[in-house]
């Protein structure tokens, strides 16, 4: 029997988010249906990670948690590690976490296209638009390396500058690195935001919010996709497939 893959995102009070997070492990289900794919929370929703994580174990032997989340932070590096670590030391099964979805080329290469998507919907981005990325934000180190990595690959991608900000966690806040773009440019140009976000939620509102020209859509796409982006399915089980063979 194959370890159960437990997606482990956030949790969120936006129903547009929890569809979104529903849809992305509905595509795994559909391109790996001999998996046991099961739903669990670090924050604002049930069930929690523990729960699931153990109940997994229990029927199955062994677990893998895939964080849903797009950078390592303390729910990584806590929540879900204690989750593991508990459910190890109960003797239960085996359980181990994967690597947290990003950073990946392949949400380098959906940033582009919520880019180039938002480029058509408001007319030819000029070369002094400025650029900001909007990330979650954590106080991990290793979470800022890891969207400064994206950032520069995606300026790579754009032939632009990529401005990274955050929600919270790391500086510049999104809202000030907005501000400071507007500040530096010529009264005519726009800021655009590209959302490093997975999914509609408390962190996208907050960008919306934040003065931008242009916000591009989350990681997962515009509100209402019915179905996930097929990269994001592939990112999901790549982690899993390097978590159950490492």
């Amino acid at each position: 029997m194959s370890a159960v893959l437990v997606g482990t995102s956030h949790g969120t009070d936006d129903p547009a988010g929890q569809a979104a997070v529903r849809a992305l492990l509905d595509g795994v289900r559909a391109a790996r249906p001999e998996l046991d794919v099961r739903e669990a929370f670090v924050d604002v929703q049930q069930p929690e990670v523990d729960e699931v994580l153990a109940g997994a174990v229990r029927d199955a032997g062994s677990a893998v948690v895939v964080p849903l989340l797009l950078s390592t932070g303390y729910h990584v590096r806590h929540d879900i590690a204690q989750a593991v670590a508990a459910v190890n030391a109960s003797g239960a099964g085996v359980a181990v976490a994967a690597e947290p979805m990003g950073p990946h080329p392949l949400l380098v290469d959906i940033l582009a296209d919520r880019y180039a998507a938002a480029e058509a919907a408001h007319g030819p981005f000029r070369p002094d638009d400025a650029v900001v990325l909007a990330a979650a934000g954590s106080s991990v180190a290793a979470a800022a390396t890891a969207v400064e990595e994206v950032t520069s690959a995606l300026a790579q991608r754009l032939g632009r500058p990529v401005t990274p900000s955050y929600g919270a966690g790391a500086e510049p806040r999104v809202p000030a690195a907005v501000a400071a773009a507007r500040a530096g440019g010529e009264p005519t140009a726009r800021v655009i935001v590209v959302s490093y976000l997975l999914a509609p939620g408390y962190f996208l509102d907050r960008v919306l919010e934040a003065g931008a020209d242009v916000v591009t859509d989350p990681v997962a796409g515009p509100a209402g996709a019915e179905k996930a982006d097929p990269r994001l399915v592939q990112v999901v089980l790549e982690r899993y497939a390097a978590a159950v063979s490492p």
